[in-house]
């Protein structure tokens, strides 16, 4: 009596056993994978130069001040990328901050210029104002932040 595997003449246990692992292991890194293509952008770091009106200095962070009244200018703004916040002056003596991190994909915003949050990922703008979409790709706005003005000071809420 002859024995012969279910899989057919000439494949032995070892080999059908052999195949299956190498299935399994290719199934379970095809699963480690998402399949989406898109990265996410790495965090602004201190290796990373600060574009212009952006800040990594933790200035008086540790008191909880972002920065002086007189650091917003009008019109304009400033990226805090170490708090993931930017703060705005859309007119004179009123404070606006919102979200540093782009709706779209999750980068830190750049700049403040020409009445727009600027993302520097995928051309994203935001207003300045109120943080509404001006130019996509982002679908959403920047969300509110809330900030007090104490004096000279501006703080996170």
């Amino acid at each position: 009596m002859t024995h012969t595997s279910p899989a057919g003449p000439g494949a032995s246990r070892r080999t059908v056993v052999a195949a299956a692992g190498a299935s399994g292991l290719v199934a379970a890194l095809a699963a480690c994978g998402s399949g989406d293509k898109k990265s996410t952008p790495a965090p602004a770091s201190p290796e990373t130069p600060a574009a212009p009106g952006a800040s990594t200095a933790p200035s008086s962070a540790a008191a909880g001040a972002l920065a002086r009244t007189g650091d917003i200018p009008e019109g304009g703004g400033k990226v805090f990328a170490d708090r993931k916040v930017v703060v705005t002056q859309p007119v004179k003596g009123e404070f606006k901050a919102f979200s540093a991190i782009c709706t779209h994909e999750g980068c830190v915003v750049r700049d403040v210029s020409g009445g727009t949050i600027n993302c520097p990922c995928h051309g994203s703008k935001f207003s300045a104002s109120d943080g509404s979409v001006r130019h996509g790709p982002a679908q959403r706005p920047l969300p509110a932040e809330r900030v007090t003005v104490q004096g000279d000071t501006i703080r996170l809420a």
